[in-house]
């Protein structure tokens, strides 16, 4: 039977791990993790916010990259962590079969050393890449589009672009979501979403009551991108329209936009904030993108998957409701 108590808004947001969960609320940060012999280990982070150091990088509409910093760092290293534990990166080198012929040549031929350049500089290439995919692509297309046409769609650019965008995104996330690793990952996306609803909802947290709930969440990072993508379309056709010749040049137009994005992120951090203590029109066309998106990024998960999830979400939150709600 699923016992309510009261719907309730939570604070509580996580991150889906390798074979676990990742949660951050009241009562700081945890991490649930599948281990090999089937049993599941939560243990606590501590993690030093960049609000605590600073209070000003709490402050709404500062708050917002800071966090989404912050967030990457945390969400990162529990990342590799959680391969640790539960047993993948074993697996890799215990059994070479499971391994790339690329990653048995360079584990025969180089050092931890070397290895660790490379992944340096695969980084950095990974950055590279999406700055080339998310505005110089987008800016070069929107241009050759725009010689066809002799100017006629200057006024529609930035929607062109942030068009663009928004395909490349989906696209990129159709095909890594064919990985069976990135699926199990979305699994547990999904078993995240669920235990946050559940609570939210006011039902105990059972297996079977998280289960009955709905994967696609208001403030999932997914959704979080998609405002992002949504407020930058809006902010650079303001900008164009403010400085018209800004988008002549395709470097000085790059650029401006590059550095809107704090502006942009802090915007999409704040409605993120609101749409998950709100209901209303607004909220509900603006994450439209976003939850539908989430049929992507979130997946049915298992049984097993969803008691990580409750173990990971119980090891964050307070007795009293109030304490874990938005603030």
């Amino acid at each position: 039977m699923s016992e309510k108590t009261g719907i309730h808004k939570t604070s509580v947001g996580g991150q889906a791990l390798i074979e676990g969960i990742m949660m951050r609320g009241p009562r700081g940060s945890a991490m649930s993790v599948r281990l090999p012999d089937g049993t599941i280990e939560t243990e606590y982070k501590t993690f030093k916010s960049f609000k605590d150091r600073c209070k000003i990088l709490g402050w709404p509409f500062i708050r917002g990259v800071f966090s989404f910093v912050e967030s990457m760092i945390i969400g990162y290293k529990c990342l590799m962590e959680s391969a640790e534990k539960s047993g993948m990166m074993e697996d890799e080198e215990t059994n070479p079969e499971s391994m790339s012929k690329l990653d048995k040549w360079l584990t025969e031929h180089f050092n931890e050393k070397f290895m660790a350049a490379i992944s340096a500089i695969a980084m950095v290439f990974g950055f590279v890449l999406a700055f080339f995919l998310f505005f110089w692509l987008p800016a070069f297309v929107a241009d050759v589009l725009n010689n066809l046409f002799s100017g006629a769609i200057t006024d529609y650019r930035p929607l062109i672009e942030g068009i663009m965008r928004m395909i490349i995104f989906v696209a990129y996330i159709a095909i890594v979501s064919c990985s069976k690793d990135i699926k199990r990952v979305f699994m547990y996306h999904g078993a995240e979403h669920k235990t946050i609803f559940c609570y939210e909802n006011g039902c105990d947290l059972t297996v079977e009551n998280v289960r009955k709930q709905s994967r696609f969440h208001p403030r999932c990072g997914t959704s979080f991108i998609f405002v992002i993508l949504i407020i930058s379309i809006v902010l650079s056709s303001a900008l164009a329209l403010i400085v018209p010749g800004i988008r002549e040049n395709r470097a000085i137009w790059i650029t401006a936009k590059v550095l809107l994005l704090p502006i942009v992120m802090s915007l999409g951090y704040e409605f993120i904030k609101y749409a998950g203590k709100h209901d209303n029109i607004v909220v509900k066309i603006f994450s439209a993108p976003g939850l539908w998106m989430q049929r992507l990024t979130t997946k049915e998960p298992t049984d097993d998957m969803i008691e990580v999830g409750i173990e990971a979400f119980k090891a964050v939150i307070t007795d009293n409701p109030e304490d874990d709600a938005i603030k």
